[in-house]
């Protein structure tokens, strides 16, 4: 193991925050970070949800230097590459039979590929004969990005507010949240479902597509829906003809114990939205999936993509893609992260669960690799913490401390009120990860011994 020493004596990099003092990180491997110290992390959280496979892979590596010696890069208005046509393979077989006959645009991250997603649903809607579609409808308390137009069709408050006067709003609706339901879990996921047709209604015909994460990602930490809420809301696309778009990018390849979290309704979308995973942080990678519906238009129509980035399906990214995808498929790291006996998932929900002894916990769920852990101030009413005590970053702050990185959010009642934190780890070391878990409980008693003072 080779050392690495780093010497930063000016931040030369623009930060998250200034008032945040960074640590350096030098080298990674399996769950775990160093930073220049020689300080070890385990990493809860996956970064942000990016690390699935572990980090130090040296296939990985091998592929990616392997391809940038062979071809770094073409232009996709030039050439496609042998690389990315079998990437693009395995990801469809991946995806399963829905999308046999289908299409993968290759993008740089989440955000990229979210932003390509609404353009071409919006174009699909002008190839199929309707110009004036071109309204997305989106969710309340959802992310699905940092670009505009992603930005447009989120839901996390503080992440868009200051923006909006840029993009163009269309209508946000609810999503279940089955700690907080609005319905107080009475026929729930039908009564949700119902102000899709709400809305679509409300658009007077503008409607182009629905978007949304089959299971909530970072502003409301990992809650799934009830069972009949994704069938109901593919329902109500088909007899309208919206395009379903799944935002799996925090969800994807393997994170929830299936390939794509939309498996654990039967959801088949038209269009898929994958990042993070894809690429486990080894290169920028993103993807959007797109359905044989979605591609035949666009072929019989125009028989043009009237989109496309300098760096889409990069050769060297394809590459670490690709190795990425082996390493999932030969580690068996999909039903690894699952609660099968021996998995890793299983041992770890059965010690999440065990922060409920916690008074400040007031709820723990998720799947798979992809948990949420809320706070509360009293469990009885469910009364958050005072927003401005920012008890999250709290815990965050204590479990890193301790050497333990996790993701804390704010915002989850109301955009503003509600602590989590989002805990999705890699499918490796699951001692390593265990051994946190009960440094992260202490991290909840100091912070709660501190709020209660």
């Amino acid at each position: 193991m080779r050392t690495i020493i780093a010497t930063v004596t000016a931040r030369a990099v623009l930060p998250r925050s200034f008032a945040k003092q960074y640590p350096v990180a030098a080298r990674a491997e399996g769950a775990r970070i160093w930073d220049i110290d020689g300080r070890e992390y385990t990493d809860l959280s996956g970064s942000a949800a990016v690390n699935f496979i572990g980090f130090g892979v040296d296939a990985i590596a091998d592929a990616m230097a392997a391809q940038a010696r062979q071809l770094p890069f073409v232009h996709s208005s030039q050439f496609t590459s042998e690389i990315a046509e079998r990437f693009a393979a395995e990801v469809l077989e991946f995806a399963g039979a829905a999308f046999e006959g289908g299409a993968v645009f290759f993008t740089c991250g989440g955000s990229e590929a979210v932003e390509t997603a609404l353009k071409l649903a919006r174009q699909y809607q002008v190839e199929t004969g309707h110009p004036d579609r071109f309204e997305i409808i989106s969710r309340r308390q959802a992310y699905h990005g940092a670009t505009l137009g992603a930005l447009a069709v989120s839901g996390n408050t503080a992440r868009r507010a200051i923006y909006l006067p840029m993009v163009r709003e269309f209508e946000h609706i609810d999503m279940p949240y089955c700690y907080r339901c609005a319905f107080n879990c009475e026929n729930c996921g039908h009564q949700y479902a119902q102000e899709l047709r709400a809305a679509i209604e409300h658009s007077a015909g503008r409607a182009a597509a629905f978007i949304g994460e089959p299971m909530s990602g970072a502003t409301l930490g990992a809650v799934a829906p009830p069972s009949d809420y994704w069938p109901e809301i593919a329902a109500i696309c088909r007899e309208h003809d919206l395009l379903l778009i799944a935002d799996e990018v925090m969800t994807g390849f393997g994170r929830t114990g299936r390939n794509f979290a939309m498996e654990h309704w039967n959801l088949q979308p038209d269009i898929i939205v994958a990042g993070k995973g894809i690429g486990s942080g080894y290169a920028p990678l993103g993807a959007v999936i797109a359905s044989p519906r979605v591609v035949s238009a666009l072929r019989q129509g125009s028989g043009t993509l009237i989109h496309g980035f300098t760096y889409n399906a990069h050769p060297v990214s394809m590459a670490a893609g690709s190795a990425v995808l082996e390493r999932i498929r030969t580690g068996d790291l999909v039903k690894a992260s699952d609660s099968h006996a021996g998995s890793i998932g299983k041992p770890f929900a059965k010690a999440l669960h065990t922060m409920a002894k916690h008074e400040a916990v007031g709820d723990v769920r998720g799947l798979g690799l992809l948990w949420g852990v809320e706070f509360v101030q009293d469990r009885a009413t469910k009364k958050s913490f005072p927003a401005e005590m920012k008890f999250s970053s709290r815990v965050a702050a204590a479990a890193m401390k301790r050497g333990v990185l996790t993701y804390p959010m704010q915002g989850s009642i109301d955009g503003k009120n509600g602590d989590h934190l989002l805990l999705a780890p890699p499918a490796v070391e699951r001692e390593r990860l265990l051994e946190a878990l009960d440094q992260l409980s202490d991290a909840i008693a100091e912070a709660a011994d501190h709020a209660a003072r």
